[in-house]
């Protein structure tokens, strides 16, 4: 008998996932790319912009053009100083800081918007799967009575066989919070 070792290195020799959670990820994908495509324009250009921005790039840029504005304007090179209080160049930083700020603000309302859609499908997904557990248990629990089982008689098996309402949770957890708020 031959046996296939994982190999990171050779991805045709690493065993392949469960055929569902391969199609779940390539339908993530397909979804992801439909998404990009689906952006206008500003939000490409303030995608763009935000991503330049966080980069090692434009942290050496900044810093070879403020030397350069310091150097020069310091007079330290024999060229004719044209900011020499350096308010221009203050002035340059405070309205890119601006733009910056803004754009980084319009991706992450963006990126919040799509946290907030996958919290809402991590939610439906585990309302399902809570309600498939108790659907189990129920069956499991009858089968078990059929075949005149003796249970454990566990208090908990007739809580976890009722389907979880999340708007009681939610209150509960709301109360649990003021609680909390008003113990501080």
């Amino acid at each position: 008998m031959s046996q296939t070792k994982s190999n990171p290195e050779h991805p045709a020799k690493a065993p392949r996932m469960a055929q569902t959670v391969e199609r779940n990820i390539k339908a993530l994908l397909k979804r992801e790319r439909e998404a990009d495509k689906a952006k206008n324009l500003e939000t490409r250009v303030a995608d763009s912009v935000t991503r330049f921005a966080g980069s090692m790039a434009f942290v050496y840029i900044h810093f070879l053009l403020f030397a350069a504005w310091i150097i020069i304007n310091l007079g330290w090179v024999g060229l004719k100083p044209f900011d020499p209080s350096f308010v221009v160049l203050a002035m340059f930083a405070s309205v890119e800081a601006i733009f910056l700020s803004t754009f980084v603000l319009i991706s992450q309302n963006r990126m919040s918007a799509q946290a907030g859609k996958r919290a809402d499908l991590d939610l439906q997904v585990s309302l399902l799967s809570e309600h498939e557990v108790t659907r189990l248990i129920t069956l499991v629990s009858a089968i078990a009575k059929k075949m005149n089982i003796d249970e454990a008689h566990d208090p908990e098996i007739e809580e976890l066989a009722r389907d979880v309402r999340p708007e009681k949770v939610l209150d509960t957890m709301e109360k649990h919070e003021e609680i909390s708020k008003e113990q501080q």
